[in-house]
């Protein structure tokens, strides 16, 4: 059981792929903080406790976990729950950072209301948890941080420009903490997902969509899980600093930023130089205006 007697504490695991990453953490031996508010997708409050039956799952299976409402989008939330998830049992061992919400709009059609709401939760939140468990994950020698992003974040989608920045900069702030964390023993992966839940649910159903929404249902929110507590639990030390991402049953390590091309004139570049001689130089490489649903557009496997 590779989480065995640790402690993790998953945020927005109510439901989707948070909860089925809770209740496999929990198989796999881990004692499991169950953080939900309960909102809809767009982040209003709901009368619901999702957090709850999730817990009475875990519980009925003969695990331990606690439920937690406190909200990721305020530091004092993020205090709140990492000082009760030791309060409960000691120690953290790990956080996956899952809680997110959706404001989807066309760019020019964004309001910055919609944007700051999607920040807060999606970046902001994932900041706030992360620095309030390191330095106790320090004191202890080490921990695990495993953040869920987006395609969306890493190659782009129609009308969920404040969603794709917030997962984009998760990205880098998980590339960060493991720079940062690497002397303490502390790593920091990302995963991106691929299911059919809530938040992929918010997809029009259009013509054009039908064939993605088809193939988003066959996937369920339990095929993510087994690399989220696989990178949460000590079997994963070591590996830092990487992004997955998922499809069914295909696990994908994904590219970083690094240099494609360089261009290099003596006495430097003037614009029409830059016109004349760098652009056409590096235009075959220059990389395509496409979407999510261009790059992994095959049936899942």
């Amino acid at each position: 059981m590779l989480m065995q007697d640790r402690v993790v504490l998953v945020t927005g695991a109510g439901r989707g792929i948070g909860r089925a990453i809770a209740l496999a953490a929990a198989r796999e031996g881990a004692k499991v903080v169950v953080n939900d508010i309960g909102v809809a997708l767009s982040g209003e409050a709901e009368a619901e406790n999702p957090a709850d039956a999730v817990v009475a799952e875990i519980v009925g299976m003969g695990g331990q976990a606690m439920a937690n409402r406190d909200s990721v989008a305020e530091h004092e939330g993020a205090e709140a729950m990492v000082a009760a998830t030791l309060a409960r049992f000691g120690r953290i061992d790990a956080v996956v950072n899952n809680a997110a919400i959706l404001r989807d709009a066309i760019f020019h059609r964004l309001t910055p209301a919609d944007w700051d709401a999607v920040i807060r939760v999606n970046l902001n939140g994932a900041f706030y948890v992360s620095r309030a468990a390191a330095p106790h994950m320090r004191e202890a020698g080490g921990g695990a941080f495993v953040h869920i992003i987006s395609n969306s974040g890493l190659a782009g989608n129609f009308g969920q420009a404040a969603y794709a920045a917030s997962k984009a900069g998760l990205a880098a702030l998980s590339k960060s903490i493991a720079i940062d964390g690497e002397r303490f023993g502390i790593r920091s992966n990302c995963i991106a997902p691929s299911a059919w839940t809530r938040m992929t649910s918010s997809i029009p159903d259009t013509p054009e969509n039908r064939a993605r929404i088809a193939q988003r249902k066959q996937v369920t929110p339990d095929k993510n899980a087994p690399l989220a507590v696989y990178l949460a639990s000590p079997a994963a030390d070591g590996v830092t600093g990487q992004i997955f991402a998922t499809k069914m049953n295909e696990i994908f390590l994904m590219s970083q930023s690094r240099p494609l091309r360089g261009i290099h004139r003596d006495g430097g570049w003037t614009p029409q130089t830059v016109a004349e001689h760098a652009i056409p130089a590096m235009r075959a490489s220059f990389y395509p205006l496409e979407r999510n649903e261009h790059i992994f557009p095959w049936e899942p496997v």
